[in-house]
């Protein structure tokens, strides 16, 4: 399984939008959320309708519209929308479950190929259908504010921005595999 950029722009905007209701913010503008996330701005409103056909997002019409999630941010499953843009988690089309295809191999029940596959989606989908959209908002937001770093759609964000304008964009530092997600909501984990 590989993360396209729709499903990585599928993602990063539903974490937005799960922000902005946290914070109580009832819509986001196209326009904003791409700014934010720096996302084109047509590729993101493709996705959105994607993830608005879907139920995942709603929209409101006019000059005051946007976009919010349609549910609540604990009953959408990262897994539920890598699906929904990416198509299956399986590495290999014999061991997916929602679009199964046999293979070529001559043996399917005794290939070994299949069976390390198996365990792959199934660590895969483990992780993606365990965690919600509600788990990665909440760690988002408490590194945030660990990091003294203002809340999206909070004054000290909109002041932020206007400082930081011109200046370019700062690069994360390069991550260790102790800054996974998991890590923020378990602590210290093995898989």
């Amino acid at each position: 399984m590989k993360l396209s950029k729709k499903g990585e722009y599928a993602l990063r905007s539903l974490i937005i939008l799960g922000i902005a209701a946290e914070v109580e913010r009832e819509l986001v503008q196209v326009s904003e959320l791409a700014r934010s996330e720096q996302l084109p701005v047509k590729f993101l409103e493709q996705i959105l309708h994607t993830l608005k056909s879907a139920g995942i997002v709603e929209s409101q019409r006019g000059k005051f519209g946007g976009y919010r999630l349609a549910r609540s941010a604990a009953k959408i499953t990262i897994g539920e929308v890598v699906r929904l843009v990416d198509g299956p988690l399986a590495p290999i089309r014999c061991v997916s479950q929602t679009a199964y295809e046999s293979c070529s191999c001559p043996d399917e029940v005794h290939c070994g190929l299949r069976m390390l596959m198996l365990d792959v989606r199934n660590a895969i989908s483990g992780i993606l259908d365990k965690y919600t959209l509600a788990d990665v908002v909440e760690v988002t937001l408490r590194k945030r504010k660990k990091d003294k770093m203002p809340l999206p759609f909070s004054p000290e964000a909109a002041k932020s921005a206007l400082s930081s304008r011109g200046r370019g964009t700062p690069r994360a530092a390069p991550t260790s595999p102790a800054e996974g997600i998991l890590h923020h909501i378990l602590g210290e984990y093995s898989i």
